[in-house]
């Protein structure tokens, strides 16, 4: 079976190392000597701690599984931008809602490290997809649940 690219930036790559190494180095230990707390208290068939701890635990490992996943398909992406001043995952694009004075300033980056109210956009959100291969002075038209808005690329960094 053949995984997608999870495409992410080398910071985002030593976020998701940070975060694994801390589930299984420390998470891990805190849930494991939760279900042996409420083991101890004895009866787990009505333990509603007991409970809590194993669905954390069920939680945790998928969280690890995951991580370990996207991590095995991880491509890191070149944040210095295209040397032909196209935009591709990693640049940072300035544009325009046409018929407004509003730029809005965006990094392309994979779907694990999307952070829209911090200007990181998925390369496969409709304006992201709408935005690769461009240059500055072209425009793009993205279709939203609102109509279709039409975006002038101003700078591609």
């Amino acid at each position: 079976m053949t995984q997608e690219p999870v495409y992410l930036t080398r910071d985002g790559l030593e976020k998701l190392k940070a975060e694994l190494d801390y589930l299984k180095n420390v998470r891990r230990k805190e849930v494991a000597r939760q279900i042996a707390e409420a083991k101890a208290e004895g009866d787990i068939s009505e333990n509603a701690g007991y409970d809590e701890a194993k669905n954390a635990q069920a939680f945790l490992e998928g969280r690890i599984r995951e991580l370990e996943a996207q991590l095995r398909n991880a491509q890191v992406i070149d944040e210095n931008g295209s040397s032909d001043g196209s935009v591709q995952l990693g640049s940072t694009v300035v544009v325009r809602e046409v018929g407004t004075d509003l730029e809005e300033t965006y990094v392309i980056v994979g779907s694990v490290e999307v952070d829209p109210m911090n200007g990181r956009i998925s390369n496969v959100s409709p304006l992201g997809k709408a935005l690769l291969g461009r240059r500055a002075g072209e425009r793009v038209t993205v279709e939203t649940p609102g109509g279709e808005i039409e975006f002038e690329v101003l700078r591609v960094e």
